[in-house]
C-alpha cells in the first residue's frame, strides 16, 4: 500500500509538472558536468557553497544561455525571410529543376512550384510552435538554474540520500553512476563540440566555393549533426547539387569533395580523440537514443535519449552483479559519497 501511494503521488507530481521536466533534466545535466568542479571549489579551495554555486551558474549563463540566445536571434529573422521571399526561393529552384529533369534517377523528385509552396506553407505553420518553444526554453532554463543552485548547495545530503535509497550493492551503484556520468558528458559536451567544429569547417567551405549565406548554412550544418546516419550530408550535398545546377561545376565538385573529406573527416577525428575520452558510446545507442530522446524531451533528448537506451545495458550488468552466478567485476569509481551517519564523516 505504501509503495502504491508513493507511485501515485509521483505520477501526480510528474503529470502536473511535465512542462518543467526539461528544466529538471537540464539541472541534472549541469549538476553532473559541474559536480567535480563544485566539490573542488568548496572542499579544496574552501569557497562558500552559495558563492561557488552562483559562480558556476554564471558560467552556465555566459557559455550556454548567451550563445543560445544569440543563435536564436540570428536564425529566426533568417528563417522568416526565407519563408516570406517565396518568389526568390522558387527562382533558385528553377535551375535545379532544369538540371534534374533529364536525369533518370533525380527526375522523379517532385520540385514543382506547387510542391515547393506546400512545403513552405507547412514550414510556416511551425514558426508559432518554434516561438512557443523558445518561450518554453527560457522558462525551463530559469528552472534549471534555480534547481541547480539547491542541488549543488545540498549535494552531499542529496547524494547520500540517493545512495542509501538505491537497493543495490556499492559496486552496482558505482556501475550506474559511471554510465550516467559518461553518457551525460559524452552527449552534453561531445555533441556541441562536434557540431561547432563541423559547422565552422563547413562555413569556411561554403565561403571558399562561393555559396550564398555561408554563415547561415554553416549554422544549419552544425545543427544537422544531430540527424542520425546522414548528418551534415543533408546540407552540403544539396548545396553541391545546386551549384552544379547553376553551372558552377568546379565549385560543386570542390564542395562535394570538401564535404566528404574535411567535414566528414572532422567527425571521425573527433570521435576517435576528444569524444572517446569523454565517453566511448556505441554508435547504435547514440543513433536510436537521439531518435527516442527528441520525441520525448525535445533538444534535451540528445542527452537523455541515449541514456535511457543505455540504461537497459547497465541494468543487465546490475542484475548480473546482484544475482548472477559469475564473479562480479571490481569497479573503482568516485561516485556517490559515502557517509558515516553516526560520526558525520565523509569517507
Amino acid at each position: 500500500m505504501l509503495i502504491t501511494i508513493i507511485l501515485l503521488i509521483c505520477i501526480l507530481i510528474f503529470t502536473n509538472l511535465s512542462y518543467y521536466l526539461p528544466g529538471f533534466l537540464g539541472a541534472i545535466t549541469l549538476y553532473i558536468l559541474f559536480r567535480n568542479i563544485y566539490h573542488t571549489l568548496t572542499e579544496k579551495k574552501r569557497w562558500n557553497k552559495s558563492v561557488a554555486s552562483i559562480f558556476l551558474i554564471s558560467l552556465s549563463v555566459i557559455f550556454i544561455v548567451f550563445p543560445l540566445w544569440g543563435l536564436i536571434n540570428y536564425l529566426m529573422p533568417q528563417l522568416e525571410q526565407l519563408i516570406v521571399n517565396q518568389k526568390d526561393i522558387l527562382s533558385k529552384f528553377d535551375s535545379v529543376k532544369d538540371y534534374m529533369h533529364n536525369k533518370p534517377v533525380l527526375k522523379n523528385i517532385d520540385l514543382s512550384d506547387e510542391a515547393i509552396l506546400n512545403s513552405l506553407q507547412r514550414l510556416a505553420k511551425y514558426i508559432p510552435n518554434v516561438l512557443n518553444s523558445v518561450a518554453e526554453t527560457v522558462v525551463n532554463i530559469i528552472v534549471a538554474l534555480f534547481v541547480l543552485y539547491f542541488m549543488q548547495y545540498y549535494s552531499k545530503e542529496m547524494e547520500s540520500t540517493i545512495g542509501h535509497a538505491i537497493p543495490f550493492s556499492q559496486q552496482s551503484k558505482n556501475e550506474l553512476w559511471n554510465e550516467i556520468s559518461m553518457m551525460v558528458r559524452s552527449n552534453a559536451i561531445g555533441i556541441p563540440i562536434l557540431g561547432i567544429c563541423q559547422g565552422i569547417v563547413a562555413g569556411i567551405g561554403y565561403w571558399i566555393f562561393g555559396v550564398d549565406s555561408p554563415i547561415l548554412l554553416g549554422i544549419i550544418t552544425a545543427i544537422s549533426t544531430i540527424i542520425p546516419v546522414l548528418g551534415t550530408m543533408t546540407v552540403y550535398v544539396p548545396t553541391a547539387i545546386y551549384l552544379l545546377a547553376i553551372g558552377s561545376t568546379g565549385n560543386a565538385i570542390g564542395l562535394a569533395l570538401y564535404g566528404f573529406i574535411l567535414i566528414g573527416g572532422i567527425d571521425n577525428v573527433l570521435r576517435f580523440t576528444i569524444l572517446r575520452k569523454l565517453g566511448d558510446v556505441p554508435p547504435l545507442i547514440t543513433v536510436f537514443g537521439v531518435l527516442l530522446g527528441l520525441n520525448l524531451f525535445g533538444m534535451l533528448g540528445l542527452i537523455f535519449g541515449p541514456l535511457i537506451i543505455s540504461s537497459v545495458r547497465v541494468l543487465l550488468k546490475v542484475y548480473n552483479n546482484e544475482y548472477g552466478k559469475g564473479k562480479p567485476e571490481i569497479i573503482e569509481s568516485t561516485s556517490f559519497t559515502n557517509y558515516d551517519q553516526d560520526q558525520n564523516i565523509i569517507t
